[in-house]
């Protein structure tokens, strides 16, 4: 599912209805806990927080105009994802949450190499994201994307 938008309130309002509760404290957790540094914005057709071009001229490998991604969310058909990138690329991050996760009384982890999917809305565990998000520095994140490209 593809919600067409021109920016981030726009999206919002165009979230489901059964999901647009969960998207909402998604971004203000993430408003909340990310590092300075990272940029709020719309991409890849999902609520976006990356790494602006001012900071990091170079932008996104695959398509340099593009400012280096970070975090996405998204509603999609089926599920609410959280695309954490510093999880694909950090393997003591991506363990350090998995072990978290298993600690709380809710769902299976569902996730693919940087995507979390959270098919029940209300199992979202915002308190945990919300520390998952402060644990990577704008400057660490670019370091170790660095690091993967070569």
């Amino acid at each position: 599912m593809k919600i067409e938008a021109d920016g981030v309130e726009e999206y919002i309002a165009r979230v489901p209805e059964d999901k647009k509760p969960a998207i909402i404290e998604l971004r203000n957790i993430i408003l909340k806990n990310i590092p300075e540094g990272f940029t709020e914005t719309l991409n890849y057709g999902m609520i976006g927080y990356v790494v602006p071009h001012s900071i990091y001229p170079d932008g996104y490998h695959a398509n340099p105009k593009l400012p280096l991604p970070f975090i996405n969310i998204a509603a999609q058909k089926n599920f609410i994802a959280l695309y954490h990138m510093g999880l694909y690329a950090d393997a003591e991050l991506l363990q350090w949450f998995k072990e978290e996760y298993a600690k709380l009384p809710i769902n299976k982890l569902d996730m693919g190499k940087s995507c979390i999917r959270f098919k029940n809305p209300q199992k979202i565990p915002f308190e945990l994201i919300g520390e998952l998000v402060s644990k990577m520095s704008v400057q660490a994140w670019i370091g170790l994307y660095k690091s993967q490209l070569r």
